[in-house]
């Protein structure tokens, strides 16, 4: 993982084109607000559920929340795609991303940031088993039934972000498979 004062992010509109750059630290300093890119990989498997990881306490941002099973920033200079493959591998040891379809993108906005959020999702392998490879960003990995997942909307379990993406975007998807 990169210091946030070195990680460069691109900036971009809210179609998705590239207008700058700046730190990751700028980007989430909750005053500039710069719009930038990020992945979201949801893995569904019909008998286990959707893949979601436990954000570490370390995290500043929503720790000990339930998020989607791989979220991250896309670099400056490095294509949507790439940054999915690349955060599949390296927070869960998922090397299928290549299979996932693109099923939206969207802006979101907190106190904090604003993200042009591109999700995909893909059919978890048969015997695929994540590995948490990052122990500062990730406390757990588990598969949640969808009835799971909708009983704890509002409880403070899951993140807000996920929360809203889940019914608005990856449910009609999943019922949809």
């Amino acid at each position: 993982m990169e210091n946030e004062l070195t990680e460069i992010l691109p900036i971009v509109d809210a179609e998705g084109n590239v207008i700058g750059r700046a730190s990751r630290s700028v980007c989430h300093d909750g005053v500039s607000m710069k719009l930038h890119p990020v992945v979201h990989l949801h893995l569904y498997d019909r008998q286990r559920g959707l893949l979601l990881q436990k954000r570490s306490l370390k995290k500043r941002i929503q720790p000990g929340a339930w998020d989607t099973a791989v979220g991250g920033h896309v670099d400056y200079g490095e294509s949507i795609e790439t940054a999915l493959h690349r955060e599949a591998r390296e927070e869960i040891g998922f090397d299928k991303a290549v299979d996932a379809e693109k099923i939206a993108s969207y802006v979101f906005e907190s106190n904090v940031e604003r993200e042009l959020i591109n999700v995909f999702i893909v059919a978890s392998p048969a015997g695929f088993t994540p590995v948490i490879s990052e122990p500062d960003d990730i406390d757990q990995l588990r598969f949640w039934p969808v009835g799971d997942i909708l009983e704890s909307i509002g409880r403070g379990v899951l993140t807000p972000n996920f929360e809203q993406e889940f019914v608005k975007i990856v449910l009609p998807a999943i019922e949809g498979l």
